[in-house]
C-alpha cells in the first residue's frame, strides 16, 4: 500500500521556508546596520549602538578638569547601559517591522 504525496502541500512549505529564510536574512542585515545614538544623563557620554548591541563609538564631550575618575565612570556604565536598552529597542522593533505581516498559514 504506497502513501500518497501531497506535492501542493510540499511546495507550499517549502515556499513557507523560503519566505522565513529570506525574512531572516533581512533581519540579520538590519541589526547589523540600524544605529542608534544614547548619552549619558549629564550629556558627558555618547554611545552609537547597533541594533545587534555592536557598540560603534563612544565619545567624550566636555571638559574633565572638573570631574573625578569615580564621576566618569558613572557616566560611561549609564551610557553604556542605555546603549544596551537602546539596542534591544531597536532589535524588537526591526523584528515586529520584518516578521509582523508574516502569517503561517497553517
Amino acid at each position: 500500500m504506497g502513501r500518497e504525496i501531497d506535492e501542493a502541500w510540499i511546495e507550499e512549505a517549502v515556499e513557507r521556508y523560503r519566505r522565513i529564510e529570506a525574512l531572516q536574512a533581512k533581519f540579520d542585515k538590519a541589526v547589523k546596520t540600524v544605529e542608534v545614538t544614547v548619552r549619558s544623563a549629564d550629556g558627558l557620554v555618547e554611545v552609537l549602538v547597533t541594533a545587534d548591541g555592536t557598540i560603534r563609538d563612544v565619545r567624550i564631550d566636555g571638559p574633565l578638569h572638573n570631574r573625578s575618575s569615580e564621576a566618569l565612570s558613572r557616566s560611561v556604565r549609564e551610557a553604556v547601559t542605555a546603549a544596551a536598552d537602546a539596542a534591544s529597542w531597536a532589535r524588537r522593533k526591526l523584528q515586529a517591522e520584518t516578521f509582523g505581516d508574516y502569517r503561517d498559514p497553517r
